[in-house]
């Protein structure tokens, strides 16, 4: 059972929903936030769920906006988060394999709630390859 923080602003508060629903029967959940679609700043909940990350609290996280653009620079301004911007499966896949991504971000105006269920899934299956990735990733910091 993997522990995963959620974090959204305004713009990603209903798919941030709808994925803590999916979640939260096979996994530890952890919301952060946002509580409503009252309009609140993207990169303070960037910040809550990469600090979340770092602390240990949570095994991965996802967080969310309008694009994910806003919430994924938030989020990798911290050393020691790889934050990626996926919107299919296979980029999910890609950036866990190759790029050993601990936190997920998405867009909540360009992906629907079944896209982004495949895209969580995807993320949380796969696991990070390792190999000739491991210096890569490393030089990341």
């Amino acid at each position: 059972m993997h522990t995963i923080a959620i974090a959204a602003d305004h713009a990603g508060y209903r798919l941030k929903e709808h994925l803590r629903g999916h979640l939260e029967d096979r996994h530890h959940v952890i919301d952060l936030g946002t509580h409503s679609g009252e309009s609140v700043d993207y990169p303070d909940f960037g910040r809550a769920a990469a600090e979340c990350v770092l602390r240990g609290e949570a095994d991965t996280a996802i967080v969310i906006c309008g694009s994910g653009i806003g919430v994924s620079i938030a989020a990798n301004r911290y050393p020691g988060i790889r934050a990626a911007l996926c919107h299919t499966p296979e980029a999910a896949c890609l950036a866990r394999e190759h790029n050993d991504a601990n936190i997920l971000a998405l867009g909540a105006r360009v992906i629907d709630e079944q896209t982004a269920n495949t895209v969580v899934e995807a993320f949380l299956a796969t696991p990070f390859a390792e190999g000739r990735h491991r210096p890569r990733v490393e030089k990341l910091g």
